[in-house]
């Protein structure tokens, strides 16, 4: 995952510990957290720039910002594209049998290297059928999401759902949309039965 490097006379380097050792990079703590720093010492040979810069765990510091903006889960790559576009296509989301969603108004949502997502307005869901969660993911291309259960055929499928109530200001076309895992549910696009996707997430 991309990552942020600084030169050392932009870090505090007075709250890392002392060398942890390592053949490459040099590991520190940071306020007691172990591990939670590394210097490049002998990158190998590609990424020889980065010799004497530091870089920190993402999950071990408590927030990161590019500018004045937070940034979720990793450094955003600026290779990777998301696209969103309003459709007219006539989507239909079946679970168990049951018709759980369906609408002619969806958007399509296009992210590198992804699967496409079909982003449902709320209207069109059976919200009936939805159990809110507490479950919260974070995308560094889309924001902070949230969770619902889907009870439907006679089954509890968990957090099988997901909207982003706010995201963030380069995504704004799914905001408060809905989202199934189609690795899971019977996706029907304009009538016909489309094939699941293999994924992390099948």
């Amino acid at each position: 995952m991309p990552s942020y490097y600084f030169p050392q006379p932009d870090v505090r380097m007075d709250l890392l510990g002392e060398s942890e050792g390592g053949d490459e990079v040099e590991w520190r703590s940071v306020r007691g957290v172990k591990d939670a720093a590394w210097i490049a010492v002998h990158p190998p040979a590609p990424l020889a720039a980065l010799t004497g810069y530091v870089s920190f765990a993402w999950g071990k510091m408590d927030g990161w910002f590019e500018e004045e903006e937070e940034v979720f889960v990793h450094a955003r790559d600026t290779r990777q594209r998301v696209d969103v576009m309003p459709s007219s296509r006539h989507v239909r989301i079946v679970v168990g049998g049951e018709t759980v969603a369906e609408t002619r108004r969806p958007h399509l949502l296009f992210e590198t290297n992804l699967p496409t997502r079909t982003y449902i307005p709320r209207e069109d869901v059976r919200m009936e059928l939805l159990e809110p969660t507490s479950l919260k993911t974070r995308c560094p291309y889309k924001g902070i999401a949230s969770y619902w259960n889907v009870k439907a055929g006679g089954k509890v499928l968990a957090n099988l759902v997901w909207s982003y109530p706010e995201p963030i200001p380069e995504c704004p076309k799914i905001r408060g949309l809905m989202c199934f895992y189609d690795e899971k549910v019977d996706v029907y696009m304009d009538g016909k039965l489309q094939e699941r996707p293999r994924t992390p997430w099948s």
